[in-house]
């Protein structure tokens, strides 16, 4: 049989059709003449064709597949518009949901020129929910690709698609129900605001996406992004005026007044004031104070301020007591390293409280042949609750002791090593000598939202606290920390440190410290001695809080 040829029109384009036994092989033709890629194929029973298209899509197949899409969502027909995509059940949904939970009453969408398989478009919606009524405008994109099986042209399906800023598992919604506004006020009521506060501006943020709806106060009618529990994300629009919620902090007004002027005018600084007897986290202030909250949140070596956990420990342990002879040697070498102390000074014949109030490394390092390597781990962590979760109503780094080995291990006793700490922790290790028990700090009450506080596994030994708390009574009248705390009276006591760091030409200091029912702690990075330049930092705190 000779073969014949004929011209046949398949959705409006040309088709040259090739008759052969059993079976129609169609090769489209566009009006041009020219043969795009891909096939259609037939059956001999004469079904319709299976297009199958592969390829680069063309700029028409992009701007047809995009209109499409757009005008069936502005038209009201999520259905329609979501069988235009590569997921119609999750497209469906969240179309749906856009109309419904966002209470979008009307849709015009506006496409732009398209970049390849991008197309830009605008969006002019309003929004009605009950009285209030509410133009919306914004910007997004969709991408057009080929659909897996018929390679036909189809949106590819992402949240972004409805907004730019959805994501996996969000939505949009109108409603009552979001984040109310707050406004921080003190243990006394007064109010703490980022204009005079802007070193709090972080920690207020904070406070108040996670208890704004704790609070008496009310979102107004928000267009928002939610998350897959309701919780607000980010407002989009607001439709009526929010009034904000009172939320109670332990902050004292007057103790972080003097927090920020301690600070104000250091490159950078840090310090944070505790409650020993409860918890209560007085003040936190940071220079720069819009820079990195590192009084709560940073993470650096505490240097000899660290021997305070590694003193209680050493008295825990029963290897020594604040009168027993103890070795302050020039070098000390464990681990294969050698240590030495500030100035390569020694105390020939001294005590450990000698040794303690003068911050002798060596004093420490000697020790580290009678010790496992977990031991300041577990005293750090049982006693005064490093490296438990704390829950201080706000985003805190809370301190790390990691178990060491050889000469790591020997550096961690002296506040090196893997140790890390901030002035929120060392504040907390002041508390916890002061007190006898560890409490943890908090900054928004525990009974706003019923959370449990982390408590540490046992209390300090009567023994251990009257004694520690001599070591750092030495430190605070006669050692290195006399001249910070010099005309303070009552129970007072602590404790410096300057921290090496490679590269640094100065040591971070640190200093801790307690007076009366406060204790607080500072790093001023990069500047030196801790006792002169953290000193007079915590000096300042404890002075205004009437310790």
């Amino acid at each position: 049989m000779r073969d014949t040829q004929k011209m046949a029109v398949i959705g409006g384009v040309a088709a040259v059709v090739v008759g052969l036994t059993g079976v129609g092989v169609y090769a489209l033709v566009d009006s041009d003449g020219e043969e795009p890629k891909g096939t259609v194929a037939a059956d001999g029973e004469g079904k319709a064709p299976r297009k199958v298209k592969k390829g680069p899509l063309s700029a028409q197949e992009v701007r047809t597949a995009a209109k499409e899409f757009l005008g069936a969502w502005a038209g009201g027909e999520p259905r329609k518009a979501a069988k235009l995509t590569d997921d119609p059940g999750t497209a469906g949904k969240a179309l749906a949901a856009f109309r419904s939970k966002a209470h979008i009453s009307k849709v015009a969408v506006t496409p732009k020129a398209a970049d390849g398989e991008k197309v830009p478009f605008h969006v002019a919606a309003r929004v009605a929910y009950g009285q209030k009524r509410s133009a919306w405008t914004y910007d997004s994109a969709l991408e057009i690709v080929r659909a897996s099986g018929t390679g036909e042209p189809v949106v590819d399906w992402k949240p972004s698609v409805l907004h730019p800023k959805l994501k996996d598992g969000q939505t949009i919604r109108t409603d009552e129900s979001g984040t109310p506004p707050v406004t921080a006020v003190d243990r006394d009521g007064s109010k703490l605001s980022t204009r005079e506060h802007p070193t709090l501006a972080d920690v207020i943020s904070d406070i108040g996406k996670r208890y704004g709806d704790k609070t008496e106060g009310s979102p107004g009618v928000q267009t928002r992004i939610a998350d897959a529990k309701g919780k607000t994300e980010t407002v989009l629009r607001q439709l009526s005026k929010p009034s904000p919620g009172k939320l109670k902090t332990t902050l004292d007004a007057k103790a972080q007044r003097a927090a920020e002027a301690a600070v104000r005018g250091k490159p950078k600084a840090s310090v944070v004031a505790v409650k020993p007897s409860t918890g209560e986290i007085l003040a936190i202030a940071n220079s720069p104070a819009g820079g990195f909250n590192s009084a709560l949140r940073g993470s650096l070596a505490p240097g000899s301020t660290m021997k305070v956990v590694t003193g209680a420990m050493l008295l825990d342990k029963g290897i020594t007591s604040p009168g027993k002879a103890h070795p302050c040697p020039k070098y000390s070498t464990y681990g294969g390293w050698k240590f030495q102390n500030l100035d390569k000074f020694q105390i020939k014949g001294g005590t450990f409280a000698q040794s303690f109030a003068r911050s002798c490394n060596t004093a420490f390092i000697t020790q580290a042949p009678k010790l496992k390597d977990d031991d300041l781990t577990k005293e750090a962590r049982e006693v005064f609750g490093i490296g438990l979760n704390w829950k201080t109503g706000t985003g805190t780094f809370d301190g790390s002791v990691p178990v060491q080995s050889d000469a790591q291990m020997a550096s961690s006793l002296i506040g090196q090593g893997g140790v890390r700490m901030n002035p929120l922790t060392m504040a907390s290790v002041s508390a916890t000598v002061q007190n006898g028990t560890f409490k943890q700090p908090y900054l928004v009450p525990a009974s706003l939202d019923k959370r449990s506080l982390a408590k540490a596994s046992r209390a300090m030994k009567p023994g251990v606290q009257k004694d520690l708390k001599s070591l750092m009574k030495l430190t605070a009248t006669s050692g290195t920390a006399a001249k910070a705390l010099s005309g303070l009276s009552g129970d007072v006591g602590g404790k410096t440190g300057s921290a090496e760091v490679d590269g640094q030409k100065k040591p971070n200091a640190w200093f801790t410290a307690y007076s009366g029912d406060i204790a607080s702690a500072a790093v001023v990075p990069a500047s030196g001695h801790g006792g002169d330049n953290a000193g007079p930092v915590v000096r300042k705190v404890l002075e205004s809080a009437g310790g």
